[in-house]
């Protein structure tokens, strides 16, 4: 069907509408035009839909796709099989923001139905642009300005979007809970010796060692382990005249006496202990362990004289360790102690020991700026060997529940740090919050929102950027209404 056509059929359609109208008044004439029209098919058609669809009769603004792609026209036209654009009358147009505009006959009669009558403050641009206008207009494009009513506009800060904007753009939202944030700290350490589980075997005078037992550096001992024989000329001479106390029946006091000469050079209650019951001076006395463990350090030879204080063996507990890590100076206030820590060794990365920070070191190591931090670790079977190279990771936080919300919830601004809060109803305020410790994904939130608020977790920028707009566009407005 060609333009002129199409356009002969609307006018006649309109006049015939109208004429029917009109001639309904003359009842002698209005049945016989009536009766005429009834006639014509297509202009009978064109009557029902317009008397049936009021909007029908507006005008045409523009023709859109059938199948409701981007594509649009001004005047008629067909799509490439064939059908006919659908027509777009005054009262149908649709806004970019995806909801059917209402025409402006109709929004006083809407903002009354909402609450009672609302006070129209300005129009805005309806591209977003910062232009407003205390009267209805229409921008370059033909698009009317849209109306901004009191009580829409009652904030500068918050902004409404609708559903269908909420959805297309991704606007997530979460509810701020409380929950305890952990920010492990993870540095290097190595593992070391336990320093109160480690002794040395020495004797407090001259002496010639007889006899070294078969123990090497590694070995590990029991306590009671025979380790050297050794002959001191003081000790042997402390030994005669505790035997010969022994034999005489000497007073207790004088016997104690020479006890306490043998347990001052160091003899072993054991040693002491035979020459009370064999009745004999030993020409050399047997040095055992004191303490279960493992032979770190020997230096004792068969046949070598040693002095008062040099270290025969030196003897470590291995069953439980220290691991001592370096922690950076700007890391060091979030480690507390008492704090878990977990280890991984690099000898062995799929398994992990558990532990806790045991001490602070109280100085700061001028050329790495770090402190070093102790934490003990049971060590039963030994795996943990001392230099090893570790893994640490350390918990840190006060361990209480705080309000927290996701990371991507908070919009740092350099200066400040703010989120978008849901109060409801398809309305968002960006809020100033105060933040704390960061962790797991989730921020701590110190003040400016509570537990249970909805905050936008995505497409917060978008909001917070109208927020912004909305916020200067009232400022305009103001700035208009002044005289």
């Amino acid at each position: 069907m060609s333009r002129v056509v199409r356009t002969s059929l609307t006018l006649v359609a309109f006049l015939a509408s109208g004429a029917a109208g009109y001639w309904a008044g003359q009842r002698d004439l209005a049945l016989p035009v009536l009766s005429w029209l009834r006639t014509v098919p297509w202009l009978s058609e064109n009557a029902a839909r317009a008397s049936v669809d009021p909007k029908a009769a507006e005008p045409v603004i523009y023709y859109r796709d059938p199948d409701g792609r981007p594509a649009y026209s001004a005047v008629p036209k067909q799509t490439a099989d064939g059908r006919d654009f659908a027509a777009v009358h005054a009262g149908e147009d649709v806004g970019f923001a995806g909801d059917a505009r209402t025409p402006q006959a109709a929004q006083p009669a809407e903002a009354s139905a909402t609450g009672g009558a609302k006070r129209l403050l300005y129009y805005r641009n309806p591209m977003g642009l910062p232009d407003t206008s205390p009267t209805p207009k229409k921008d370059s494009m033909g698009m009317d300005y849209i109306p901004v009513y009191e009580g829409d506009d009652d904030s500068g800060s918050s902004v409404k979007v609708a559903a269908g904007k909420l959805q297309r753009t991704g606007v997530k939202t979460q509810t701020a809970a409380e929950r305890i944030i952990v920010d492990p700290v993870r540095v290097p350490g190595t593992v070391q010796l336990d320093e109160r589980h480690m002794t040395v075997v020495t004797t407090r005078s001259d002496a010639y060692v007889n006899k070294v037992a078969d123990v090497t550096t590694g070995d590990r001992i029991r306590k009671g382990q025979a380790l050297l024989q050794l002959y001191s000329p003081e000790i042997a001479a402390a030994s005669a005249l505790f035997l010969t106390n022994l034999n005489s029946g000497t007073r207790e006091g004088t016997l104690g006496g020479a006890r306490q000469r043998l347990e001052n050079l160091g003899v072993p209650p054991e040693a002491i202990a035979e020459i009370e019951q064999t009745r004999k001076v030993p020409l050399s006395m047997t040095w055992r362990s004191p303490r279960d463990g493992v032979v770190v350090q020997r230096n004792a030879i068969d046949g070598m004289k040693v002095g008062p204080g040099d270290v025969l063996f030196r003897l470590a507990d291995t069953s439980t360790v220290w691991v001592v890590a370096d922690v950076p100076e700007y890391q060091i206030g979030a480690v507390k102690v008492g704090a878990a820590a977990t280890i991984r060794l690099r000898g062995q990365p799929s398994e992990l020991f558990s532990g806790q920070v045991a001490l602070i070191y109280p100085q700061v190591a001028s050329d790495t700026r770090t402190t070093k931090i102790r934490i003990e670790i049971p060590n039963p079977d030994g795996v943990l060997k001392p230099d090893m190279y570790a893994s640490v990771e350390i918990a840190s936080g006060s361990g209480q529940p705080v309000v927290a919300v996701p990371d991507d919830a908070v919009i740092d601004t350099g200066t400040r740090q703010l989120v978008i809060v849901d109060i409801g109803d398809g309305r968002f305020e960006p809020r100033d919050v105060r933040t704390g410790q960061q962790g797991g994904g989730f921020t701590e939130i110190r003040a400016g929102i509570a537990s249970g608020d909805k905050v936008v977790v995505a497409a917060n920028f978008l909001i917070d950027a109208e927020s912004n707009l909305k916020a200067a566009l009232s400022g305009m407005s103001s700035t208009e209404a002044m005289p």
